[in-house]
């Protein structure tokens, strides 16, 4: 089985905003992910979306982004 990391990131669709991802962390588990979410789901902002949470399991050593990109 290939090792992994867990990221957290806050997601919310807020009119007029760009970048509205905020990556709150990297774990070593989905436990640990979930524990940092109990600790910042009671902060401003964070407390009036708690279903803006999403946990992603991200293998390491492994390439996750293959293609080029174009520059407008």
């Amino acid at each position: 089985m290939s090792e992994a990391v867990y990221l957290l990131w806050f997601e919310r669709e807020i009119p007029d905003c760009d970048d509205c991802e905020l990556l709150i962390g990297v774990y070593s588990s989905e436990t640990e992910a979930k524990a940092a979410i109990d600790r910042v789901k009671g902060q401003k902002g964070f407390v009036d979306y708690p279903q803006g949470f999403h946990i992603y399991r991200y293998e390491v050593n492994q390439d996750h982004w293959t293609a080029g990109f174009v520059v407008d």
